[in-house]
């Protein structure tokens, strides 16, 4: 990617991503663009939030933890490494930092903190502003790849690609809503509808909820859709051994050896099915 791009211009779901009853639970770092809402309880590596991010529970960070302006967790925050909290940060539980904690004006703990390492009371650096400096430090010392494989974090193009929400988004138990593309990874167990403009869904994952988008929505091999899969524009694919346990409706229908679908199956143009040595196309 280039460093000048979006890294938050998807939403991304790195593989074994799980939510365990109220919890959003990944091995990855976990980004979440500005103005969006988290329902969930989150744990991950890092965790980094822009600004008037609202989590519904708990966050748990086994790396360093940094909250925007005006962001908004109704449980505990939990860090093992250092925190970094903007002004007007409210937490409605309590605070507990391994490492240091740089903390801002008017920040509000419900229950109190406390931090083994150095404590910092100022206004911390917005979060895009200090990966702008990091950045700009590293080419300025002519780390290139440093600083390309810092960006491709941002990107889910590095080794541990992390979990993005791009900037207004909705993730909860009913639905994970974005205005751009969606991926999911491998083996991962997630609850919500999934709303986006074109979705690709990988292998051997359980989606209790339904699929719709403006464009294309791909579902791969071994993957379990527990609802709709609806497009309104695009071509729906759905690889050998998916099973949809609902209704396909779309423009164009791909639909692969060995794949199923237990309910309806509507395409206003052409649907092609493809076995082992031919494809047919049925009108």
């Amino acid at each position: 990617m280039s460093l000048g791009s979006d890294p938050l211009d998807a939403l991304e779901i790195p593989d074994g991503t799980t939510v365990e009853e109220h919890d959003l639970v990944t091995e990855s770092d976990v980004v979440v663009g500005g103005q969006s809402t988290i329902e969930f309880g989150v744990r991950g590596r890092n965790v980094v939030a822009g600004e008037r991010v609202r989590f519904g529970g708990d966050i748990e960070a086994e790396g360093d933890c940094r909250l925007d302006t005006w962001c908004d967790v109704a449980g505990n925050v939990l860090v093992g490494e250092n925190a970094y909290l903007g002004e007007r940060v409210h937490v409605g539980g309590r605070l507990m930092v391994s490492g240091d904690l740089d903390i801002g004006d008017d920040v509000d703990i419900e229950e109190g903190f406390e931090a083994n390492g150095w404590i910092v009371i100022r206004n911390p650096v917005p979060t895009l502003v200090f990966y702008f400096i990091v950045l700009s430090q590293l080419l300025r010392l002519g780390e290139n790849d440093a600083a390309g494989e810092l960006a491709d974090s941002l990107k889910g193009e590095s080794e541990h690609q992390p979990l993005t929400v791009p900037r207004g988004s909705t993730v909860s138990d009913d639905a994970w809503r974005a205005s751009t593309p969606a991926t999911v990874g491998d083996d991962c167990r997630l609850h919500g509808n999934i709303r986006a403009e074109s979705i690709e869904v990988g292998e051997d994952n359980n989606i209790f909820g339904s699929l719709r988008a403006r464009e294309d929505i791909v579902v791969r091999s071994g993957t379990r859709i527990h609802g709709d899969v609806t497009t309104r524009n695009g071509t729906v694919t759905i690889e050998e051994g998916a099973r949809v346990l609902g209704d396909v409706s779309c423009r164009e229908l791909e639909l692969h050896e060995g794949a199923l679908v237990d309910g309806t199956m509507r395409a206003r143009g052409e649907m092609r099915i493809h076995s082992s040595d031919s494809t047919r196309d049925i009108e």
